[in-house]
């Protein structure tokens, strides 16, 4: 959408792969020293954590509601990548027509946003049958567990360590940023 060179994108995709197992390792330690509810702790994963498989994996040592809160929050964030992006590609559009180039239909609507909207209205339909959903399931955890582990195959060390120091401070700046915008949101809401 921004048009960023392929080294970029894969320095983000890095520093997510790699900040994300080191969240996914320290933030159930940092739920049980705050003392967090299930529901607290599935709000902080659920806004915190990077990838939905990562906040599958840091919730569930802490429970099934802390699961299932982390990933209705971390489904909301990616919900939210449609306006973002959307926007991003009006601006980006206009820069485009500027330079005589033309805009692709899919830069305004990502095909990975209009299949998980679609996959939404499908389940929220109850079309499907439970034999249908059961089979559904069991394919989600296999696909989260492969996601996994191509995350952690999938990160070239150099692309991180590239990046440089300035890069490494913003990125775990905005993390923590995000961890007390959420403990912050999870005391104005009045969550127990």
């Amino acid at each position: 959408m921004i048009r960023a060179d392929s080294d970029d994108i894969a320095a983000s995709i890095a520093f997510t792969a790699v900040l994300g197992v080191i969240v996914v390792l320290a933030l159930p330690f940092a739920g049980q020293f705050l003392h967090l509810s299930q529901l607290q702790y599935g709000v902080l994963a659920g806004l915190t954590v990077y990838a939905v498989p990562q906040v599958l994996a840091a919730t569930a040592s802490a429970g099934a509601i802390s699961v299932q809160i982390g990933a209705l929050m971390k489904l909301g964030r990616l919900l939210m990548l449609g306006p973002v992006l959307f926007l991003l590609a009006l601006l980006g559009g206009a820069q485009a027509t500027a330079s005589q180039d033309k805009v692709r239909p899919s830069q305004l609507a990502p095909p990975f946003i209009l299949g998980f909207l679609a996959m939404i209205g499908l389940r929220s339909t109850g079309w499907l049958a439970p034999s249908v959903l059961a089979v559904a399931a069991s394919a989600a955890s296999v696909l989260t567990i492969m996601a996994m582990a191509a995350l952690g195959v999938g990160v070239d060390a150099r692309s991180v360590a590239k990046a440089g120091a300035r890069v490494t401070v913003v990125v775990v700046a905005s993390l923590l940023a995000l961890g007390a915008i959420s403990l912050a949101l999870i005391s104005a809401l009045g969550l127990r």
